[in-house]
């Protein structure tokens, strides 16, 4: 196993390319936990015949967590976008059909989106009083069982050269409202700056699902609330101040 070039690092986490395969290697503070539940995700995505790329080993790289995967060759959707502006309604309409292709899978045995959602609200940092509205509201949410991805946008999606367009990254995947997920889509899109492509976006995913906008917005402030325990200090201020607007329109 070659570490010897890297493709992608980011915080905890580098990923390096040798051969056809991905090694994929978590820091020491990374959970032992969270790196199994992440590869038990993409197994169980795997078996849903969805595009992504296959999961082969689960090992131990320097005393380092490691999960070893398929290397898929070609660009990311959010490379494209950079590259090609001219083309983003293309790129959108990609981006929207795919995530409607993931959502239209069951997986029984993933996380529910629901419990996962309460859990981060409870460790916010937000008063007892906005905790519990938003609680109440998750609860009054309909109960889905689709498969959500959990951190859906252009970045984690890879077109192959020969076309064929792979989802990656299932570590956050869980069972639940498809548009809990579209709204966590729309937020990264505001977070990264892209307030209009976020708007053309969530258009084009109501459009396409025959979903209400107002449905997803509805969802904008518990799914801002349940991210805002991770992330940098910028970012946590933008999604608290999501999480605040109670009845937003």
């Amino acid at each position: 196993m070659k570490l010897d070039t890297i493709i992608y690092q980011h915080n905890n986490k580098t990923i390096y390319r040798d051969g056809d395969r991905c090694i994929k290697v978590f820091d020491e503070s990374y959970s032992k936990a969270d790196v199994l539940n992440e590869a038990l995700n993409q197994a169980r995505i795997e078996e849903t015949g969805l595009k992504i790329p296959a999961l082969h080993e689960v090992t131990m790289v320097d005393g380092k967590w490691a999960i070893v995967f398929d290397y898929i060759e070609g660009k990311t959707l959010a490379k494209l976008m950079e590259e090609t502006p001219a083309k983003m309604e293309e790129y959108l309409n990609l981006l929207v059909e795919l995530q409607l292709e993931a959502q239209s899978k069951t997986c029984p045995l993933l996380n529910k989106l629901k419990d996962k959602m309460n859990r981060k609200i409870s460790q916010s940092t937000l008063d007892a009083t906005t905790r519990y509205e938003l609680h109440t509201r998750l609860e009054g949410m309909p109960k889905h069982n689709k498969v959500c991805h959990g951190d859906f946008n252009p970045a984690n999606i890879i077109i192959a050269t020969d076309g064929t367009p792979y989802i990656l990254d299932w570590a956050h995947a869980t069972q639940g409202n498809a548009s809990a997920d579209a709204a966590r889509t729309y937020l990264l899109f505001c977070l990264s700056g892209n307030t209009a492509v976020a708007e053309a976006y969530l258009n084009l995913f109501c459009q396409k699902s025959d979903t209400a906008k107002q449905y997803v917005q509805k969802w904008m402030p518990i799914v801002a609330a349940s991210q805002s325990v991770k992330g940098n200090e910028e970012e946590r201020e933008f999604l608290l101040s999501w999480a605040n607007v109670m009845d937003y329109e």
